[in-house]
């Protein structure tokens, strides 16, 4: 089974922070993969940071001088000194400059010559612990904030993978009830996404009289019309053919002791069925009504559990 994008870029960061915390990969071909993970989820920021750590950094590039300063490449910035190098430059003078450090060795002279000689090793001794030490420094800071990265990476989308499936779940669970106790409107909710998806307004108008239609619809599926009315809290409503919302309230009513959860879902209803009937005059923007759209759907999907829940109880 193919990947998702999410799941791609979710196995993609997971395998890099094993990289770096485990030291399996080269410098260079851990920029490589940590780019690749940059331009799947779009950050150019990234993308262009990395390219410096590639191929060396510039003073006139605004990216190029934030980074400088973040992997510690400064000596002196007001003169724009300092390391400019790429990570695999630095991380080849590292290993030279171990080697020349495990060469150096104690002189063996004496005399006025010697402490002469002396001092001089000593200095050799201390400016090269000293570079190895700048270069080292640069190299943690290059690693700390790629790692950085992929791990804000790894958790969102570690995040987004657990919502996308509770969230499918959810969605799973309403469809199979909205088959079962109103077919006709799932075949209505494609209508409505392509429309949409359009952005224009009068594409909006009409998914949200769809949209309105299939509140309709649902009320008439799950309490069918009726002469007869009903008493919630105070007032005595109607069920006729016009009263969608009394109807779904009723059967809410009906099925519910919690008075607070009936307001809510009260409320909920009322502030969709005004909104989307407004919506068919043009004042409403693509953004929200997609968000009336999944809000409906959520909403039809909580009144159905509810019917689902009071007859497992009676089973």
């Amino acid at each position: 089974m193919s990947q998702s994008r999410s799941e791609h870029i979710l196995e993609l960061a997971k395998e890099l922070l094993d990289d770096i915390e485990l030291s399996r990969l080269s410098a260079e071909a851990l920029l490589l993969k940590a780019s690749r993970l940059a331009r799947w989820v779009g950050s150019e920021e990234v993308q262009r940071w990395i390219s410096f750590e590639m191929s060396g950094y510039n003073g006139s590039d605004a990216t190029s001088l934030k980074f400088m300063g973040k992997t510690g490449r400064w000596t002196k910035k007001d003169e724009k000194k300092g390391y400019w190098g790429p990570l695999a430059q630095h991380e080849a003078a590292i290993e030279a400059e171990n080697i020349k450090l495990r060469s150096m060795t104690t002189p063996n002279t004496g005399g006025d010559a010697g402490l002469a000689v002396m001092r001089m090793h000593q200095q050799q001794l201390a400016a090269t612990t000293n570079y190895i030490a700048i270069l080292s420094g640069i190299r943690s800071r290059v690693f700390s904030l790629l790692h950085s990265f992929v791990t804000d990476v790894y958790y969102e989308k570690e995040f987004d993978s657990l919502s996308e499936s509770i969230f499918e779940r959810y969605k799973s669970d309403i469809d199979t009830l909205l088959a079962a106790h109103a077919g006709e409107i799932l075949k209505q909710i494609p209508s409505v996404m392509s429309r949409l998806s359009e952005d224009d307004p009068e594409s909006i108008s009409q998914a949200l009289t769809t949209v309105r239609r299939i509140i309709e619809s649902f009320a008439d599926s799950i309490f069918p019309p009726t002469d007869d009315t009903i008493k919630i809290g105070d007032n005595e409503v109607s069920l006729g053919p016009n009263r969608h919302q009394n109807r779904i309230n009723a059967f809410v009513h009906q099925r519910v002791e919690s008075k607070s959860r009936k307001a809510k879902i009260r409320q909920n209803l009322s502030n969709l069925y005004d909104r989307v009937s407004t919506g068919v005059h043009r004042d409403v923007t693509a953004e929200e009504a997609r968000s009336l759209f999944l809000n409906t759907y959520l909403f039809l999907g909580e009144v159905l559990h509810i019917g689902e829940v009071q007859n497992a109880e009676q089973d």
